[in-house]
């Protein structure tokens, strides 16, 4: 008995691993899928990739900004208002 329950174990582990593999078959992006999410990157286009830098450029000034002040920004109590 205690042999089949073994087997019978080892058997659903195996039937769940490929049940997960055949899903993630399913749902992973196509070969073209692939291509086309690469050329839409931003690192691809010179103009978008222009912008996602200002953007981070911006983005690390408001933080340097919040992180040389003694106020709670997140909190917005007190504090001089600019």
């Amino acid at each position: 008995m205690s042999n089949l329950r073994v087997i019978f174990t080892y058997t659903a582990l195996l039937g769940l691993v490929g049940m997960g593999y055949a899903m993630w078959a399913a749902v992973a992006p196509g070969e073209d899928r692939r291509n086309q999410l690469i050329k839409n990157l931003p690192e691809s286009n010179p103009v978008r990739m222009e912008e996602s830098r200002r953007r981070t450029a911006l983005i690390m000034q408001v933080l340097k900004e919040a992180a040389e002040t003694p106020d709670n920004i997140a909190r917005g109590t007190g504090g001089a208002q600019k």
